[in-house]
C-alpha cells in the first residue's frame, strides 16, 4: 500500500528495475556474443556500454537494447576506410560474422552506427570500432559514410563520478525521466536524456526525486533548444535529431507540460492533497507510478 509521495517514489525505483533473472539473461547472452566475435574477428577489446552498463537502463527489458563496443585490429581501418563499402560495408563485416552463429536469428541488421540483432526478449546492439589517435575512439556512421569520435568509457565515468558526488541519487532520477520519456511516445533518444542530466545538475542539491524531477523538466526546456555537445569533448551535438524548427517546439513542449504536471503534483502535495498528486505524477509516469491506496 502506497499512501505518501515518498512511498510511492521508492515503489516507482523498483518498477522500473530489470529483474535479476532478465540482469543473468543479459549476462550470458553479450557474453556469448563477445566471444563469437572475438572468434571470427580479430578483436583487442570489447566492453558493455549504453545505459546498462551505466545502469541506466529501465524496463520492460523486451523494449530496451544492450550495447556491446567492439575495438578492431587497426587493419580493419585499412581495409574499410574509402574502400571496401567504407563504413556500412564494416558493419556488414560483422554482420556476416554473427550471422554464422547465429544462424536462426530471424532479425540481424545493420542500423545506423551499429549491428542489430532482434531477439525475443531483448535487442542488442554491435558497435565496431577503433582506437582513435589522442585518445577514446572512431565508430562507423553507415548513414552519412563517416566516423564518429567518441568515448563511452569517459562517459560511464562522467556519471560515476556526478552519482557519487549526489549519494547515488541521479542514477534512480535519470531513469525516472527515461520513465516519463517512454511513457509519452519516448521522443527523446536516452543519452540525449542523460546528457542534459549533466547539465543540469552540476554543482546543484538533489533534495528529493519529486523536486528532481520538476527541477530537470524546468531546466531542459531552454536546454533542447540549443546545442548539447557530447560530454567525452569530441564535439557533435546529441541532440542532432531535433534538427528543425517544429521538432524542438515539439521537444520543448512536452517537457513543458510534464513541468506543469509536477509543478501541481508538488502543489497538491504541499497542500495534503495526496491523492491529487498521485494523479499528477501518474500523467509523467503512467503505469509506473504506483496507484494511491
Amino acid at each position: 500500500m502506497t499512501t505518501t509521495i515518498a512511498q510511492a517514489f521508492q515503489q516507482l525505483k523498483t518498477n522500473i528495475n530489470i529483474t535479476s533473472l532478465q540482469t543473468s539473461t543479459v549476462s550470458t547472452r553479450q557474453q556469448n556474443i563477445r566471444q563469437v566475435l572475438d572468434s571470427g574477428l580479430t578483436v583487442t577489446d570489447s566492453f558493455l556500454t549504453g545505459s546498462y552498463s551505466r545502469s541506466t537502463l529501465i524496463a520492460p527489458l523486451a523494449e530496451a537494447d544492450i550495447d556491446i563496443f567492439v575495438v578492431l585490429d587497426s587493419q580493419y581501418f585499412h581495409n574499410y576506410n574509402n574502400q571496401n563499402g567504407g563504413p556500412a560495408g564494416l558493419l556488414d563485416l560483422v554482420k556476416r560474422t554473427l550471422r554464422k552463429t547465429y544462424t536462426r536469428t530471424p532479425d540481424i541488421s545493420r542500423n545506423g552506427q551499429a549491428v542489430t540483432i532482434r531477439f525475443d526478449d531483448f535487442m542488442v546492439d554491435i558497435v565496431p570500432s577503433f582506437n582513435r589517435q589522442g585518445g577514446g575512439y572512431l565508430i562507423p556512421n553507415s548513414l552519412t559514410q563517416s566516423w564518429i569520435s567518441t568515448d563511452p568509457k569517459k562517459h560511464a565515468q562522467i556519471l560515476s563520478d556526478m552519482n557519487s558526488s549526489h549519494n547515488n541519487d541521479l542514477v534512480p532520477l535519470i531513469k525516472m525521466i527515461k520513465a516519463w520519456n517512454k511513457n509519452n511516445g519516448t521522443y527523446f533518444l536516452s543519452f540525449h536524456l542523460e546528457v542534459l542530466s549533466f547539465i543540469i545538475f552540476n554543482k546543484v542539491t538533489i533534495s528529493d526525486y519529486p523536486s528532481g524531477m520538476r527541477f530537470y523538466f524546468d531546466k531542459a526546456r531552454d536546454l533542447v533548444t540549443k546545442q548539447n555537445p557530447d560530454p567525452a569533448g569530441y564535439g557533435g551535438d546529441v541532440g542532432y535529431y531535433l534538427n528543425t524548427a517544429d521538432k524542438i517546439k515539439d521537444a520543448v513542449g512536452k517537457l513543458q507540460l510534464a513541468y506543469e504536471w509536477a509543478l501541481k503534483a508538488e502543489a497538491y502535495a504541499s497542500q495534503g492533497n495526496i491523492q491529487g498528486s498521485f494523479e499528477m505524477w501518474n500523467k509523467v509516469f503512467g503505469n509506473y507510478f504506483p496507484s494511491y491506496r
